[in-house]
């Protein structure tokens, strides 16, 4: 329990500190990324279920903003300045430790600020032409599956800073069989509320996964926590990008 309030505690904005369960040992952070399918489990209804409810009284596209914002606002857009920091890194540096530095840097550069327009517009777009079930069934899907992908970037490459350097200060422990066969029923689970023929999707975040793995291997060596929310966001936006194309297929 104290290994899922640390991850709740540190990959949403909610205010779970208030509760004595959730004041948990600095240890417990090191577990973080191996739980962190469950916080899949808080932000995926959060924002399906606004998106559902927009849906109701605005116009669609209108709907499709507030729930991405909406989950924006849960996580603090801790993921969005993962990948801003990603794409400024990997697009200015070209030696790791150049990489490293710029990733580091607070200030969003030009790469940074086109990821995150392109990301947003991409996002949008993609849920703007699935129907509103569909869409919400995709986001209850997609959100703990690509959290389940992209937390296994720590056992495919090593932490790329020290410790000391790092900007949580933690560098993450690699899951044991139990957490992640636990991590796995969590990621795999809500893929039944898709139709079988949009299962296929899976393919397209795994492809994005280990794409991404190659390019930090061999630019950096390693990954770092920009890295992990990089990830997920592209292999998230992959997978509904799957399911359009499914969709669009069958029709």
């Amino acid at each position: 329990m104290k290994n899922i309030a640390a991850a709740l505690v540190f990959f949403t904005r909610l205010p779970f500190w208030r509760l004595k369960i959730f004041n948990v040992p600095a240890e417990y952070y090191k577990q973080v990324v191996n739980y962190w399918v469950v916080a899949g489990w808080l932000t995926a209804p959060v924002m399906a279920g606004v998106l559902f409810s927009a849906a109701q009284i605005l116009p669609y596209p209108v709907a499709v903003i507030i729930a991405i914002l909406s989950r924006i606002l849960v996580t603090g857009a801790l993921h969005e300045d993962g990948l801003a920091d990603f794409f400024d890194g990997f697009g200015g540096g070209n030696k790791k430790e150049r990489i490293l530095e710029i990733m580091k840097d607070s200030h969003i550069g030009t790469y940074g600020v086109i990821s995150l327009i392109s990301y947003f517009v991409l996002f949008f777009c993609i849920l703007s032409n699935m129907s509103l079930h569909l869409a919400c069934i995709a986001i209850l899907a997609g959100d703990p599956l690509c959290k389940l992908v992209a937390s296994q970037i720590i056992r495919f490459l090593p932490y790329a800073r020290t410790e000391e350097t790092s900007k949580a200060k933690t560098i993450y422990s690699k899951p044991s069989l139990g957490t992640l066969l636990f991590s796995v029923i969590l990621g795999i689970l809500p893929i039944s509320l898709l139709n079988n023929c949009y299962w296929v999707a899976i393919v397209f975040p795994l492809t994005v996964f280990f794409l991404l793995v190659y390019l930090m291997k061999k630019k950096i060596e390693g990954y770092t926590g920009d890295c992990c929310g990089a990830t997920f966001l592209m292999c998230e936006i992959a997978f509904y990008l799957g399911i359009l194309v499914i969709q669009n297929s069958c029709l």
